[in-house]
């Protein structure tokens, strides 16, 4: 997974086409932590349907709050630069393939 920073967001999200998923994280956000494992696995096994990205809010809280991430843990999904979908709060990994799956097809 590509970690994401206010100084690449841009050049890797919001200029790159077809389908990224970012997921929006933070150290002290226990969900988040637990997640990341299977977030990590989802990259692996979809590898080619999607580009799989990572940010830490802890740091980037403003670009957070510039996509309109207001809590976490959160996955948005874009593609051609814009949010096409977004999951937030109780995210199970099962939805996050679910959308994954469906924008993928």
């Amino acid at each position: 997974m590509l970690a994401l920073t206010k100084e690449n967001f841009e050049e890797e999200v919001i200029k790159t086409d077809g389908l990224i998923m970012v997921d929006f994280w933070n150290e002290k956000c226990e969900p988040c932590k637990a997640l990341l494992p299977s977030v990590h696995e989802l990259a692996e096994k979809y590898q080619g349907k999607a580009k799989f990205c990572s940010l830490d809010t802890n740091g980037n809280k403003r670009l957070a709050m510039a996509q309109k991430v207001l809590g976490l843990p959160a996955i948005l999904f874009y593609q051609n630069g814009e949010i096409v979908a977004e999951l937030t709060n109780e995210i199970s990994i099962e939805d996050v393939e679910a959308k994954l799956l469906e924008l993928a097809s």
